[in-house]
């Protein structure tokens, strides 16, 4: 049975999205080879399903640098895709950044954040009982950011570093078409560009209060982008037209492999574009990007819904399945609006495999946006599971010049 998605893209560059792609002949052949025929199916359907695909092969030189190839299949920066939650990896490392640029010496990631509110629909934060000490900070937030993808971790984030600053951060260091202007909370534009003053404490005492900010700088909304062939909306109303994603976050696969990349070998990567991070922020990257939700004391998670491939779409995405000991994923996942995404580096720490994979699929058979009825289990997690399957086969059949050195990656987890 043929898979017909009512997906409307009414972009003006629609014309031009094959020129745009960028396709690897290694990729394609290598994949198509080992298909399923459920994931033929999804390879014949481009249109449909809106997948892309970035494989990065690491090769490492006698010194152990690595040598990062990439290839593609259906990449495209220009086509919108809805980033859902990896918008949370630059935001967390912009947010790293910032603590060490504050103008007061003593605070860091662990110091207590409090949140306070002075903007319509602002929420404050005076404490975090996930916490071990039952207070917020920049590192619990992060953790819970990637343990299990919390959005409120993230808003607070986003409060701390502020839209302008975000944004501009990350233009600055080359991620020109990357926009990161919502919450993942019921705001307007106008509320979403003021963000929240906060407080960093110690010992009750304060170190440092940070004012409310509000983001004057311009978007280009010039390019408009509509899914789908309804929606329902906030008040429960289905709305009979696409929906539109013109203002929404913006995180093209590219760039985001790119940020993966920055984190987990930032030495292949230029000056200006690694973010200024110290090795207890690399540290602590690896330990919480591929630490499970049955390994966290704090947070504590229940383990039957937070499943330790609960954020691992590649290779493990199954509620059932017990993940070895042996491989580790450093990633972030993101789903919403019949997106999945997922950036990942995988290692194989007992046969030396590492490599970089980074996708994204479509599923909504029946084109409407905010019923919760998306084809995750059927279609999409399958995609990714098998995807990851193949890729990290040839991995294992491949022969390496130099085995690579991979302690940097071990973490002790709790």
């Amino acid at each position: 049975m043929k898979y017909y998605c009512s997906l409307l893209l009414l972009c003006t560059f629609l014309s031009n999205v094959r020129a745009q792609e960028r396709n690897s002949k290694f990729l394609k052949q290598l994949i198509y080879e080992q298909a399923s025929p459920a994931l033929k199916h999804i390879l014949a359907h481009p249109d449909s399903f809106q997948y892309q695909l970035i494989y990065t092969k690491i090769d490492r030189g006698r010194d152990n640098r690595p040598q990062l190839s990439n290839y593609y299949l259906n990449v495209d920066s220009t086509r919108y895709f809805n980033p859902a939650s990896t918008v949370k990896l630059p935001t967390v490392l912009l947010a790293l950044e910032k603590v060490h640029r504050l103008p007061v010496k003593g605070i860091d990631k662990y110091t207590t954040m409090l949140t306070d509110s002075g903007y319509s629909r602002q929420t404050e934060v005076a404490e975090d009982s996930s916490a071990e000490d039952g207070l917020p900070s920049i590192a619990q937030y992060a953790r819970k950011v990637f343990l299990v993808s919390d959005n409120d971790a993230y808003n607070r984030l986003y409060e701390f570093v502020g839209q302008q600053t975000l944004n501009e951060g990350l233009w600055k260091k080359g991620y020109k078409n990357v926009r990161i202007v919502r919450r993942f909370v019921a705001m307007n534009e106008d509320e979403n560009r003021h963000t929240n003053p906060v407080r960093f404490m110690k010992d009750g005492q304060l170190l440092y209060k940070q004012p409310p900010e509000v983001a004057t700088v311009k978007y280009d909304f010039s390019r408009p982008v509509f899914f789908g062939k309804g929606h329902w909306d906030a008040q429960d109303h289905l709305i009979e037209r696409p929906m539109d994603f013109t203002t929404h976050n913006n995180l093209p696969l590219q760039a985001l492999q790119r940020l993966l990349q920055s984190v987990i070998f930032p030495e292949t990567v230029p000056a200006w574009q690694r973010f200024e991070l110290n090795d207890d922020d690399y540290r602590f990257l690896y330990q919480y990007m591929s630490e499970l939700p049955s390994e966290s004391a704090y947070p504590e998670y229940d383990t039957v819904e937070y499943f330790d491939s609960y954020t691992k779409f590649f290779l493990f995405k199954d509620g059932k399945r017990k993940l070895p000991l042996n491989i580790r994923v450093f990633n972030k996942t993101g789903w919403s609006y019949g997106f999945l995404t997922d950036a990942a580096y995988i290692v194989d720490f007992e046969h030396k495999v590492e490599f970089m994979l980074c996708g994204v699929i479509y599923v909504n058979r029946d084109g409407i946006l905010n019923d919760n009825k998306y084809e995750y289990e059927s279609l999409g997690y399958p995609f990714f599971r098998e995807i990851g399957e193949i890729i990290y086969r040839y991995e294992l059949s491949r022969k390496r010049k130099n085995e690579p050195r991979l302690d940097k990656f071990r973490c002790t987890y709790q």
